[in-house]
């Protein structure tokens, strides 16, 4: 198998402690879930890393794969400059997927790059599997404003050029759920916020991915969710295989939801692909 692992993490800047400066642990579930995630990364000695990233530039019609042989990035936009990621990019894993992509018709690849620096939704996962692994390389896509089933059907080139290349390979789904937890959260309650988030959590930590695309524009647009292309993306990675879900946490302290599940390959699956 080419895909062991796969992790669907938040990406909240004020969990890096430079940043949170004593406000992270307020989210300490969060911070213990993030370490055992990093650590079962760790475990699979992945050749490559795939991050999928909202924050990652993004097109309505186009997804954008970060090109080049490295990149790094820093958190000075919070506060905490002295604070650097950087990794070397997978360009043989690039090329595959971006041909896969093409011949699928899917409209990605490496053109329209309109800054080079890493966002916080790569830079924050990276910080903790940085901790227990650095022998990768990175993958980093972004989301689009087409369907969710082009964002699945992308995750179906990840796994093909994965499998192509023979490359030990570990994807990590950044996204936070809802910003619409609390009235006095950054973007205020809307019901369907914890609606979101109950539901989307059920989905993740049984691994029902086939019911990620039965959300609907409009109800994740109310629930002001930002991963959920992340997941689904993710989800088509892993089809074809068994996989072992576990939910580590939930929280929604801040008023935005911050849920952590790992995915573990354990084999072929006998269904079909969704």
């Amino acid at each position: 198998m080419a895909i062991s692992a796969a992790c669907m993490l938040p990406h909240p800047p004020l969990i890096i402690p430079q940043v949170g400066r004593g406000e992270e642990k307020k989210i300490q579930k969060t911070i213990d879930a993030y370490h055992e995630a990093a650590r079962l990364i760790a475990e699979h000695q992945p050749q490559t890393i795939v991050v999928i990233s909202p924050h990652q530039v993004m097109y309505a019609d186009y997804f954008h794969i970060s090109p080049g042989r490295a990149a790094r990035g820093d958190f000075g936009q919070f506060r905490a400059g002295q604070v650097m990621i950087e990794a070397s990019y997978d360009m043989e894993f690039v090329a595959k997927l971006c041909r896969l992509a093409d011949e699928k018709s899917l409209p990605a690849g490496t053109d329209g790059q309109q800054n080079a620096r890493f966002d916080h939704g790569t830079m924050v996962p990276l910080y903790f599997v940085n901790q227990y692994w650095r022998e990768y390389r990175l993958v980093r896509i972004g989301l689009s404003g087409l369907a969710l089933r082009s964002h699945y059907e992308l995750g179906r080139c990840i796994k093909a050029a994965a499998e192509e290349l023979d490359r030990k390979t570990v994807v990590i789904a950044s996204g936070d759920l809802s910003h619409r937890l609390k009235a006095d959260g950054p973007y205020g309650y809307q019901e369907e916020g914890p609606a979101y988030d109950r539901r989307v959590m059920d989905v993740m930590g049984s691994a029902d991915f086939a019911k990620l695309l039965q959300f609907s524009d409009d109800f994740c647009g109310k629930a002001g969710e930002c991963g959920h292309r992340s997941f689904t993306m993710m989800a088509g990675a892993l089809e074809g295989w068994k996989v072992q879900a576990k939910r580590l946490s939930y929280e929604g302290t801040f008023g935005v939801g911050y849920g952590i599940c790992t995915y573990e390959v354990a084999g072929e699956a006998d269904d079909e692909r969704v």
